[in-house]
């Protein structure tokens, strides 16, 4: 069998998502898997080398991981214009700050290299379109990441839909969040980077859900309802002060909450809250319920539960007496039937495919600029206190 080497230049891996979900849960796991095989007689290999600007940071995860991989560590370095000069690797990813994103990409795409970024590629559309025209004019593939479409709950709902189980869609909800500490009390440590939380920096819930939102809306019910047509959003800074990773106190600038409502072009309402100022009590950091004229669905990161019209109870409003209903015992679990991998590492197995075969991938940087789009007019929307249009790209 013959094995096909993709060199990648992993930049940004030394942060939270960049380290778990794209080294080690994706590249690494495709490596110890024997590569992508795309038929008996081939397989495509990643061969990553980490960028950075912290050389001991960069080192400690090159010897952490490599040996157990490849036997000895992993490439690394802090040049990151050798490393796109470097003609054996094709392919520059990019898992840095927002704010960094466009300067990485112009210098990989005019060195040739194709494209594969975290979203959201810019904090306004009309950079993020610029990077499209950017990566399009360099004439290189090119690719952001959407890793919930590939999730088991999503992967379950959009099965359902594709069966007809729903009916008519109705409404679809969506609550997303936890609590994010603010850093003050030394062991309730941060879990996110504070950049997320100066305006300044790129940061904002808005900015970094509405993305994620935009595509699985438009992908999950887009056959059924259509894309998104129109808006209104509201969004908080809840906590006011945070401290940061060296332990200092500062001014939260941007939003740590936001609320809206998505009007698809069938008139089907999707309304989705996202927090991270919010303590969880549901069945996952993430439920999408999507109610239908034959049945409904609740689906989480990896389970679903359904509960079709001919089970639903007929409950009777009386707050007299206690609730004689166990509203969880009627939703019945979707099984699994097939295996689910990684989320991230699903996608990256189709870009590696895209790059190497030609395989479709629909999931460009033009496609991702849609939901800088929309995470733009959810801001208007807040500020101006109106609903806003959502024009076609």
């Amino acid at each position: 069998m013959a094995e096909q080497r993709i060199g990648i230049i992993m930049s940004g891996v030394t942060g939270r998502m960049g380290t778990n979900q794209h080294l080690i849960r994706s590249i690494l796991a495709i490596m110890k898997q024997g590569g992508v095989r795309v038929s008996p007689e081939l397989t495509l290999m990643p061969d990553p080398i980490l960028v950075g600007r912290n050389e001991d940071k960069l080192r400690a995860l090159a010897e952490a991981h490599g040996p157990d991989v490849i036997g000895k560590p992993l490439r690394y370095t802090t040049d990151l214009d050798a490393a796109l000069a470097n003609k054996d690797d094709t392919v520059f990813f990019d898992a840095s700050a927002t704010q960094y994103r466009r300067r990485f990409v112009e210098a990989a795409a005019k060195a040739g290299k194709h494209i594969y970024c975290e979203k959201p590629t810019a904090t306004t559309f009309d950079e993020a379109i610029d990077i499209a025209r950017i990566v399009e004019s360099a004439g290189v593939k090119n690719g952001v990441v959407q890793d919930k479409l590939w999730l088991p709950g999503i992967r379950k709902l959009r099965t359902l839909i594709a069966q007809g189980f729903f009916g008519e869609i109705l409404a679809v909800k969506g609550d997303f969040g936890y609590w994010v500490f603010s850093g003050e009390m030394p062991d309730q440590p941060a879990q996110r980077p504070s950049w997320n939380y100066r305006v300044e920096d790129g940061g904002g819930i808005m900015v970094d859900m509405f993305c994620h939102w935009q595509y699985v809306i438009d992908t999950v019910f887009e056959g059924e309802c259509g894309p998104i047509e129109s808006l209104v959003s509201w969004a908080n800074i809840d906590l006011k002060s945070r401290v940061d990773e060296q332990g200092k106190a500062y001014k939260a600038t941007a939003d740590d909450s936001a609320y809206a409502i998505f009007r698809l072009k069938n008139g089907v309402v999707c309304q989705f809250n996202s927090s991270w100022c919010t303590r969880v009590r549901r069945d996952d950091l993430l439920t999408i319920q999507v109610d239908g004229t034959k049945g409904s669905a609740v689906a989480g990161l990896r389970e679903c539960y359904i509960q079709p019209l001919g089970a639903t109870p007929k409950p009777v409003w009386n707050p007299d007496i206690p609730q004689p209903i166990d509203f969880y015992e009627g939703w019945q679990k979707v099984p699994e039937q097939t295996s689910y991998d990684n989320a991230f590492k699903v996608q990256w197995e189709f870009f590696l495919r895209h790059v190497a075969l030609d395989e479709p991938f629909r999931w460009t940087v033009r496609e991702a600029a849609k939901g800088v789009l929309l995470a733009e007019l959810g801001l208007k929307s807040w500020q101006e206190k109106r609903w806003m249009d959502v024009e076609a790209l």
